[in-house]
């Protein structure tokens, strides 16, 4: 049996080595994801990076990454065999089930798991919102801006970490009272554990202000994942403030577009299959929809 440990901060160095320039885009493949998200495990096996995770009473991995991923991907059957589990793996992309495939001819079934497909956008076009399909963002932003026509951004320091809990816990709040009660603890556990491990774990962020020195009404923060891509982790504004949502979405896309010239896309991650949500993240036309697939071994 594999000897998988709690993702800590001291794995952030070795998990980001193995992720960070291999290109792909979906949001799992992320130190940051993996320490804020559930019971996330990680093992270095057969020289991969291997992740075991348990949510919703269910246990999947992660498809190995580096290394010799043929043995990983057999340490992985044998461990699940020694769990008494099914052999599940979340997160694949076509590349890896190809792979998988010729690995392992027929042992495995496969299955798009469309409710966490990432949606990926291009940065310079959430910057400046053009075009015909964007119109209703930029007339949202310009009620905002006609409402608030001193409002500011600034970058989460330090300092302002006490703030940004205060309106987070206040959004859960106001949003109960709007739409009623969610599921929100899994979340709350995540951005929980993002505000106390803030700069270790790399993340960058900002809120808006109606006026200077005025409450926070919007908040968003994320982190890279690869050296053209920014995955935005959370973002927070209140709902019956229009505009607040387009804003601050525009704003840190710009904010991330100054600081890092070299980004190329914004994930904003999947829509966990609420209408709403998906509804909101189509809006916005995403330039590429992360296809993610499921594998479950046969015999299991």
């Amino acid at each position: 049996m594999i000897s998988f440990e709690r993702v800590r901060l001291f794995h952030k160095q070795m998990i980001t080595d193995a992720y960070y320039c291999d290109g792909k885009q979906n949001s799992e493949y992320s130190f940051a994801n993996l320490f804020m998200w559930g019971r996330q495990q990680v093992a270095l096996v057969a020289g991969s990076i291997c992740v075991f995770s348990h949510w919703s009473g269910r246990s999947v991995y992660l498809y190995p990454e580096g290394g010799d991923t043929k043995a990983a991907l057999q340490a992985l059957m044998d461990d699940a065999l020694e769990r008494g589990i099914p052999l599940r793996m979340h997160g694949l992309n076509q590349q890896e089930v190809a792979q998988l495939e010729e690995f392992f001819p027929g042992q495995f079934r496969f299955k798009p798991a469309r409710d966490a497909f990432d949606y990926v956008y291009d940065i310079g076009r959430l910057a400046d919102l053009k075009g015909k399909k964007l119109q209703q963002k930029r007339n949202h932003i310009n009620r905002f801006l006609e409402a608030y026509p001193d409002w500011v951004s600034e970058p989460i320091t330090p300092e302002l970490l006490p703030e940004c809990r205060q309106m987070v816990e206040d959004w859960y709040r106001h949003h109960e009272q709007l739409y009623g009660p969610g599921d929100f603890e899994l979340e709350q556990h995540a951005i929980a554990r993002c505000f106390d491990n803030y700069a270790a774990i790399g993340m960058d962020g900002l809120v808006v202000r109606a006026e200077p020195g005025d409450k926070i009404i919007a908040l968003t923060m994320g982190n890279r994942t690869a050296p053209d891509t920014f995955d935005v982790n959370f973002e927070k504004a209140y709902g019956d403030i229009q505009g607040a949502y387009p804003l601050v979405n525009r704003t840190f896309a710009r904010y991330l577009q100054a600081k890092y010239p070299e980004l190329r896309y914004l994930n904003r991650e999947d829509d966990m299959g609420l209408p709403g949500l998906r509804k909101a993240k189509e809006s916005y036309h995403p330039d590429i929809l992360a296809e993610k697939i499921s594998a479950i071994r046969l015999d299991e």
